[in-house]
């Protein structure tokens, strides 16, 4: 649904999730104080421990480390929690995109959930793993014409949409050092998003991922954001094959890539999961056009600093290796002292989605609401009273919410979503069990092979990559030494090669490909553009 509510109210001060959780004491009325004192000490008790008294009991084990639990409320209300183990090295967090690529559309968040469940992540710095996807829930606000989500976010480690310079609303986070924050407003300083010819050691500025391209600027461009249908006359389109995800690393750190090929004016047809594509134009394209060659090493420099609420004053909160974060609005909970809003959009009861956590637990929570009798939804104090007081969490963040709010857990949508069916949204979030690399030995690289039938060559290894070409029954092709080593790695239940055909690579299901007898021909057929079988 589209954000009726304006970014949070201003809060002075610095929020970080290293700085622990506090205690909070009230006591502003003298013939309360014996009361509020109590209640101090039992919320003292809460911050702790993580968990208030009897939290513990009544948890569903999902998978070891993330547990589901039921709540019933005054209200009435009903809540919808999971959580997951910040401790366990097997669990992550990561969003999701609808459909795979930013503005292609909107998608339900069990479809989202199913489609990402057994994909390829990046968890470690490089795809190879697997997921296996637990719970998933809607998340940020978005456009509700194109699907576009409002703020930014950082998918499977890869920074696939700009924040808002100085606006609100970035949102919850999760790095690979499985730290948590809520981060605030932001700014892109110029001189910190770098690209670097790795050859002469020339620098030249980014003017931002995924945005619309100026006269004079050189921005970057993610397979999940997909290619724009045009770029205009006098850009020079760069394709950079990447060693690791486009994640956030401050200079001198970067991700690297291969420059694999430099077309005037137009862009590739596609791009696969590895690739990105730098577009410059006027006097950005002076200095690339002496430094690119194909072949040689560029890296890639990314900052985001952040300003907190005020967009003023400098935040201890690092960005650096986000995995995952998706915007937010009413930043409810921070270092376990609740905020106070008084915009309509936080004072009125509708049902809601939130992400709140402590230094134990990462909170998935779905509330229902306009249904009297049986949940009639909270305010946003509520809301975060009850991931305060109940789940004994210290910060906390609205997501998107009324009849988007959606908590899928292991295949089943467990809420009741107030549209009485469930809403197709732009992006969500997702607690992942990560399953190890698994790779086939049945081919190696240079080995001739034969499609055994008609066959996609897809984008990616994986049946949620995008198809490149359709391949006829007995085309030849080449498996490729593909540098990322996930030559015949498993994804969504088969394992994968990356092969080409006519200079046209692309990855093919293990089970649609042949070894190769007898004589190579010395024609293979071209199969661009993309076609059906």
């Amino acid at each position: 649904m589209t954000r009726l509510e304006p970014p949070p109210r201003q809060v002075k001060g610095a929020r970080t999730p290293a700085a622990g959780l506090r205690a909070r004491a009230g006591a502003a009325d003298v013939s309360h104080r014996g009361a509020r004192l109590a209640l101090t000490l039992l919320s003292l008790a809460v911050l702790l421990t993580g968990s208030p008294a009897g939290a513990q009991e009544g948890w569903q084990t999902l998978v070891d480390g993330i547990g589901y639990r039921e709540f019933s409320l005054p209200g009435p209300n009903r809540a919808y929690v999971a959580r997951l183990d910040r401790t366990r090295e097997d669990l992550i967090i990561d969003s999701g995109i609808a459909l795979g690529e930013l503005g292609a559309g909107k998608e339900t968040v069990s479809a989202m959930a199913a489609r990402y469940d057994q994909a390829l992540n990046a968890w470690g710095g490089t795809w190879g793993n697997r997921n296996r996807v637990v719970v998933a829930i809607n998340g940020s606000f978005y456009d509700t014409r194109t699907g576009v989500p409002e703020s930014g976010e950082v998918h499977s480690g890869a920074y696939t949409k700009w924040y808002g310079s100085l606006q609100g609303g970035s949102g919850f986070a999760w790095t690979l050092d499985r730290q948590a924050f809520i981060g605030q407003c932001v700014y892109h300083r110029p001189e910190k998003q770098v690209l670097t010819y790795m050859a002469s050691g020339a620098r030249q500025l980014i003017d931002g991922v995924d945005v619309k391209g100026g006269a004079n600027d050189l921005i970057v461009i993610t397979p999940d954001a997909g290619l724009p249908p045009t770029v205009g006359a006098g850009r020079l389109n760069m394709l950079v094959e990447m060693e690791r995800p486009l994640l956030i690393l401050p200079l001198p750190a970067m991700a690297r890539g291969t420059i694999r090929e430099l077309r005037p004016d137009s862009l590739p047809p596609s791009l696969a999961f590895d690739q990105v594509v730098v577009s410059v134009a006027g006097t950005a394209r002076q200095l690339l056009e002496t430094q690119a060659r194909t072949g040689d090493t560029i890296g890639i420099s990314l900052e985001i600093t952040d300003l907190g609420p005020d967009c003023s004053t400098m935040q201890n909160l690092d960005w650096t290796k986000t995995y995952a974060g998706v915007g937010g609005s009413f930043d409810f909970l921070l270092d376990g002292e609740l905020q106070a809003f008084d915009n309509i959009g936080a004072t009125a009861r509708h049902p809601r989605t939130a992400v709140c956590f402590n230094d134990n637990w990462i909170f998935f929570v779905v509330v229902d609401g306009r249904d009297p009798g049986r949940s009639i939804g909270m305010t946003i104090e509520e809301l975060g009273l009850f991931c305060r007081d109940t789940l004994g969490a210290a910060w906390g963040i609205n997501q998107d919410g009324g009849g988007s709010s959606t908590m899928w857990v292991q295949g089943v949508v467990r809420n009741l979503p107030s549209d009485g069916t469930e809403r197709q949204v732009a992006n969500g979030l997702m607690m992942i069990a990560v399953e190890p690399p698994d790779n086939s030995t049945r081919f190696r690289p240079g080995d001739a092979v034969l499609t055994s039938a008609p066959a996609a060559l897809r984008l990616g290894p994986g049946d949620n990559y995008g198809v490149a070409a359709w391949l006829p029954q007995g085309i030849l092709g080449e498996i490729v030494d593909h540098s990322r080593q996930t030559n015949g790695v498993l994804a969504r239940g088969s394992h994968w090669w990356q092969v080409t055909y006519s200079q046209t690579p692309g990855w093919v299901d293990e089970a649609s490909l042949l070894p190769a007898v007898g004589p190579r021909p010395t024609y293979l057929p071209d199969i661009w553009p993309p076609r059906q079988p």
